[in-house]
């Protein structure tokens, strides 16, 4: 989550945990806003179709969302999850799989237009957020959160405290390679990221509808995705792990994939549970509604 120097000379009216926060989650497909009043308690929530490829038409969406939650629920804090983050460096989008958001300055355009502080995380984050809070992961210590959708994101929660890291990029599993590749599996397919065989490629939506045969394509995935969410119990040691995005949605994951990890995961038993989320696909536009918690009354 990236802090700007407009955020940080801003009034405590601009945000803070006991005025009304409005949180946008700009998906690949569609972009959802929602507004929480000061006991969590949504009062707007609106979702319409992303314009795929247009920069420009992006921004101007996400504004006319945040501004119409504002005339409907008053100014408060505005957080935003986006498929990337923000770089510390330049302040440019990257890593994102909605590709015309890399290298743009999403951030300021956003508090240019909108004329206040804004917040914008990786929405994996933000779903792990949600989930940790008062969701699926609610009441564990350490909580990852996986959106398996569009693309492949991640989001370790730990103490109620998301963790970005240095270069703002924990718990990007999706870019790493599918571990323990079968011989049909290498060298794998192009990812946009100009990596091939990226976890991506294989556990995100498009990737599955591309595989062929349902029971076996299934079948398949459930391995795929037991191999990858091994090595992050083998890295992070999770106590659970809460899946988002379209696929979720498969009941057959939640027993079969950890029927299956054990024999992936470095350790004699394994304890990490692995759930489906509670708040559904509005799970990220909540966490991001989520991001001025933290910040001064």
């Amino acid at each position: 989550m990236q802090r700007s120097a407009a955020e940080r000379s801003a009034p405590a009216s601009a945000g803070g945990p006991a005025s009304v926060r409005i949180g946008v989650d700009l998906g690949g497909t569609k972009t959802e806003v929602v507004c929480l009043d000061a006991s969590g308690a949504q009062r707007l929530r609106r979702r319409l179709p992303t314009p795929r490829g247009d920069y420009d038409a992006t921004v101007a969406l996400i504004v006319e969302m945040v501004r119409d939650a504002q005339r409907a629920c008053g100014i408060g804090s505005v957080g935003i999850g986006i498929p990337g983050t923000i770089s510390a460096l330049t302040g440019l989008v990257k890593n994102a799989n909605s590709t015309w958001l890399n290298g743009r300055p999403l951030g300021r355009d956003l508090e240019s237009a909108l004329r206040q502080p804004v917040r914008v995380a990786n929405d994996a984050n933000c779903f792990a957020v949600s989930e940790a809070a008062d969701g699926a992961g609610a009441g564990a210590r350490t909580v990852f959160g996986v959106i398996l959708g569009t693309g492949v994101g991640g989001g370790l929660v730990v103490d109620g405290r998301v963790l970005t890291g240095a270069n703002g990029i924990a718990g990007e599993w999706g870019h790493n390679p599918l571990p323990w590749p079968q011989a049909d599996e290498t060298p794998g397919r192009e990812c946009y990221c100009g990596r091939r065989g990226c976890i991506e490629t294989w556990l995100s939506g498009p990737a599955f509808a591309r595989d062929a045969g349902l029971d076996e394509a299934l079948e398949r995935y459930v391995d795929r995705l037991a191999r990858g969410l091994a090595t992050v119990i083998n890295l992070f040691d999770p106590e659970v792990i809460v899946l988002g995005g379209g696929l979720s949605n498969i009941e057959a994951l939640y027993q079969r994939v950890p029927s299956r990890w054990g024999r992936y995961v470095f350790s004699d038993s394994v304890r990490t549970e692995l759930w489906r989320n509670r708040h559904g696909d509005s799970s990220g536009v909540l966490g991001a509604a989520r991001l001025w918690d933290d910040a001064p009354a």
